[in-house]
């Protein structure tokens, strides 16, 4: 997040470098599925409507071999039959927990998930919600340019 990343209002990244650095540390350590991943990253970020997270994350989504389709199906992933059991049970709680403030994580939606994650697995799912969440917070504040992400 720089002036090179084309942030209108903060460079938060050179401003407030340890924090910042920090957040990156979290990601890394974060070990989830690369696919669901991408699915969550991308669909938390339609959700709060963080469009620089949205341009990157698709970026980065299609760079691993992400099709268009499950794409551009994302924010319509319950009526699109493109995405598994497991890949549904993620995105349902990606955007419980991206909503907490509406449902507080319904019961439902959590057990979905651990039906397909494994103890372990779910944490780092969560992790990565949360971390995409805290993102997008960063982002939309900063004022970060979306079109300027380059891999």
């Amino acid at each position: 997040m720089s002036a090179t990343l084309g942030a209108r209002r903060i460079a938060i990244d050179q401003l407030a470098p340890r924090p910042f650095a920090e957040m990156l540390r979290l990601e890394r350590a974060i070990d989830l599925d690369e696919r669901v991943r991408h699915l969550v990253t991308v669909r938390a970020s339609q959700v709060n409507g963080c469009a620089f997270c949205i341009d990157m994350h698709w970026k980065e989504a299609r760079a691993a071999g992400e099709s268009e389709d499950r794409l551009y199906s994302l924010d319509a992933w319950r009526e699109s039959p493109l995405y598994s059991a497991r890949e549904r049970a993620a995105l349902a709680l990606c955007e419980a927990v991206t909503l907490i403030a509406d449902s507080h994580v319904p019961d439902e939606a959590w057990d979905a998930a651990a039906a397909e994650f494994e103890p372990g697995e779910l944490s780092h799912l969560v992790f990565a919600i949360t971390a995409i969440n805290g993102w997008n917070r960063l982002v939309i504040s900063a004022r970060l340019e979306p079109g300027s992400y380059r891999r």
